[in-house]
């Protein structure tokens, strides 16, 4: 995130680091990196990358929601579309800031629910009970939402929405990709295995990501619109 202008030196702390491409690239710019996630397998995978490409970050399985380090720990805070699936939102806002040290930046990628991938959150619903409104992970993609989550706290909060695209061989391969790959949607997919009904929802997923391919080609290229969300301590 260029927009938290992270730097050699600073101390860098990216939650709910999936595959850690946030830390890494921190890890690139010469900071310190902490890389935090609950799924240990995520980790491992990650720590490989980070390995492959010579970058140095200290991974740690914890929860968003109880961070494991003290008070005004970190120089910079990120989560890409990590820290929208805890289960506390509020709770998980406030340890953001906790660990966030004065004049400090936090940035956090949520999708909107209005994207693609607001739209497959909505489509997975429909298959499994959808979580009450104060879990919904979409609902960080709403500015008045996410500004509620900081308003207690002495911070400065913006916001811009951007488009990435997301690439992949096909849409099938990248729903597979994500229930191998994704905590929630690894989950769910082991939920639904269960009951039979993974192959329904499959292929509503790779319905809906077929409707917005651009690629033309067999591959995929659907623009994902974020909201990306900067608190400033």
């Amino acid at each position: 995130m260029t927009e938290l202008d992270i730097a050699a030196g600073q101390d860098v702390l990216d939650v709910a680091t999936g595959n850690g491409n946030a830390a890494i690239a921190a890890a690139g710019r010469g900071a310190r990196v902490v890389g935090l996630d609950l799924v240990p397998e995520l980790l491992e995978a990650a720590a490989r990358r980070a390995e492959e490409t010579g970058m140095d970050v200290q991974w740690i399985v914890g929860d968003a929601d109880a961070l494991p380090f003290d008070e005004d720990s970190f120089d910079r805070v990120t989560s890409i579309f990590g820290v929208i699936f805890a289960f506390d939102h509020r709770g998980a806002a406030a340890e953001l800031v906790r660990v966030a040290r004065p004049r400090s930046a936090i940035g956090i990628a949520a999708w909107t629910p209005e994207g693609v991938n607001g739209q497959i959150f909505e489509a997975i619903t429909s298959f499994v009970s959808a979580p009450p409104s104060a879990q919904n992970p979409m609902r960080w993609g709403e500015e008045d939402y996410a500004r509620g989550l900081f308003a207690e706290f002495d911070v400065e909060v913006g916001f811009q929405r951007r488009t990435v695209d997301t690439v992949w061989a096909s849409s099938e391969a990248w729903v597979d990709h994500q229930a191998s790959n994704l905590g929630p949607m690894m989950g769910m997919k082991a939920a639904l295995e269960e009951e039979g009904s993974w192959a329904e929802a499959r292929a509503a997923l790779v319905k809906l990501y077929e409707r917005h391919n651009q690629s033309g080609d067999g591959s995929l290229r659907a623009p994902a619109e974020y909201l990306l969300v900067t608190v400033r301590t």
